[in-house]
């Protein structure tokens, strides 16, 4: 491969890098203005949340899965890139009891509270 093939495709690789980054925070954005926009209904948050955790298991293991490196130096490159650009990619659940330490607190707080 002659050196100026390989500045093109860098080129090419740099251009869809970019074009990927712009998408995403586009897609981000709408996402955080839909959930903004039902702030306080829960069970719109939830149907959101759900979405993005069908989305992210799709991906995973439909696409991510079989586009995993089969030899040493493209596992090492990718394992490196995990590495310095945040980690793994993870949707925490909220726990059962979480959520329902955060209820009972919020009823306690209801009942100390005079009614009229």
């Amino acid at each position: 491969m002659l050196e100026s093939d390989f500045l093109e495709m860098s080129k090419i690789k740099d251009f869809d890098t970019e074009q990927l980054h712009l998408k995403l925070q586009g897609i981000t954005a709408t996402i955080d203005s839909l959930a903004n926009s039902h702030q306080g209904n829960t069970l719109a948050i939830l149907a959101l949340l759900r979405a993005l955790e069908h989305s992210h298991r799709e991906i995973r293991e439909n696409l991510f899965q079989e586009a995993l490196p089969d030899n040493r130096q493209e596992l090492y490159a990718l394992v490196k890139d995990i590495e310095e650009s945040g980690g793994w990619p993870y949707i925490e659940r909220m726990r059962l009891r979480s959520l329902l330490v955060n209820w009972l607190d919020e009823s306690e707080s209801q009942s100390d509270t005079p009614q009229s």
